[in-house]
C-alpha cells in the first residue's frame, strides 16, 4: 500500500473512533512529517518502511532541536500508526516499537511569587493607563489559570453559564470529554464579577463566552499562544516558559507545597490516574521535606 493511502486510512479511523480534534490534528503533523521524509529516501510503500527509517526521521528531529520528551511522543504516535496498520493487516511487524524511548531530563517549570506579581502588576498598569479589553482580559485570564490549575482549552471554552457564582465553581468541558466541577475563591469570583461588568459596558451586550477576541468572537488557540508569547516578550523571564500550562503546574505545586494529599491533588488537578500526580508530588519531594523539617510540630516542642 502507498504511505499516502495509508496515512489517510488512519486519520479517517482515528475519526471514526472519535478521537478529539486536537489529537487528529497532532497526528497529522508528526505522521506527515514522518511520511515526507519517508518519500524524500524514495520509500513509497509503507511495507519498504525499516526500523531505519523511523530512526534517522528521529535523528533529523533531534539535530532539528527537539528534546526528548517531544521525540519520545513523536515515537508513540508513529506507533500507533504502525499498531493500525497490524491491526488491517497491512504490516506485520511495528518498526517504531524497536526504536527505544528517550531517557528525559524531567523538569516542570513553575512561576515563582516574584514572577506571578511582576505579571499580574503588568495587567493592572495597563488596566490604569489604557483601560482596554485586552488588559482586562489578561489580568482575569492569569487569575483564573493561577487560581483553578485549568487548561488552556477549558478556560477558552469558557462559557459564563459554566460559572456558579453563588456556589463558588465552575464547570469545564475537561480532557476526558465530560463536565467537570471546578472551585473557585470568593478573590476570583470578585475578579469575575468586575470583568464581567467591564465586558457589558465594552462590547454593549452580554457575551456567551467568557474570553473574547476584539470582534467580539471566542479566544482561539491562537489568539491564547499570541497572547502568551507577546507576554513571555514584556516579562523577559529566563528560566521558566510563559504559557497555561506552566500556571496549571504551579497550581499543582502550590498545592503538593501546601501539605495536600496526592489524592487530593488528584482531583484538584482532575487527573485521570494518579500516577500523573505521582510524578509530580515525587519530583518536588525535596521541597516537601524541607518544608516538613521547617514546620514539623515537634520542632519547637520541648519534648
Amino acid at each position: 500500500m502507498l504511505l499516502k493511502f495509508a496515512y489517510q486510512d488512519f486519520l479517517e479511523d482515528r475519526k471514526f473512533k472519535n478521537t478529539t480534534q486536537t489529537n487528529i490534528g497532532n497526528y497529522e503533523r508528526t505522521l506527515g512529517l514522518f511520511i515526507d521524509h519517508c518519500l524524500e529516501l524514495g520509500v513509497i510503500n509503507i511495507e519498504d518502511v525499516g526500523q531505519s527509517h523511523v530512526r534517522n526521521y528521529l535523528i533529523n528531529c533531534q539535530e532539528r532541536g527537539n528534546k526528548p520528551s517531544t521525540i519520545n511522543t513523536k515515537i508513540m504516535r508513529i506507533r500507533a500508526f504502525f499498531n493500525y496498520l497490524i491491526e488491517e493487516k497491512i504490516v506485520s511487524e511495528n518498526m517504531a516499537r524497536k526504536v527505544r524511548l528517550q531517557k528525559e531530563d524531567v523538569k516542570i517549570d513553575v512561576f515563582t511569587d516574584e514572577q506571578i506579581y511582576q505579571m499580574l502588576a503588568y495587567y493592572r498598569s495597563l488596566r490604569r493607563k489604557e483601560k482596554s479589553y485586552f488588559s482586562y482580559r489578561g489580568y482575569l485570564l492569569i487569575m483564573l489559570l493561577l487560581g483553578t490549575g485549568v487548561r488552556r482549552k477549558e478556560a477558552i471554552n469558557l462559557k459564563w453559564s459554566d460559572i456558579d457564582m453563588p456556589n463558588v465553581t465552575m464547570s469545564v468541558y475537561g480532557k476526558n470529554r465530560q463536565y467537570e466541577v471546578v472551585f473557585l475563591t470568593e478573590k476570583l469570583i470578585k475578579e469575575l464579577s468586575v470583568y464581567k461588568v467591564f465586558c457589558k459596558n465594552h462590547f454593549g451586550e452580554e457575551n456567551e463566552y467568557v474570553f473574547l477576541n476584539r470582534d467580539n468572537t471566542p479566544m482561539t488557540d491562537n489568539s491564547i499562544m499570541l497572547m502568551f508569547k507577546n507576554l513571555q516578550k514584556q516579562m523577559n523571564f529566563k528560566d521558566v516558559r510563559v504559557s497555561p500550562h506552566t500556571f496549571r503546574h504551579t497550581f499543582c505545586h502550590r498545592l503538593a507545597m501546601s501539605g495536600m494529599s496526592a489524592f487530593a491533588i488528584q482531583k484538584m488537578m482532575r487527573h485521570k490516574n494518579i500516577n500523573v500526580t505521582m510524578r509530580y508530588v515525587a519530583m518536588w519531594g525535596n521541597e516537601l521535606k524541607e518544608q516538613n523539617d521547617k514546620h514539623n510540630p515537634l520542632k519547637n516542642l520541648n519534648i
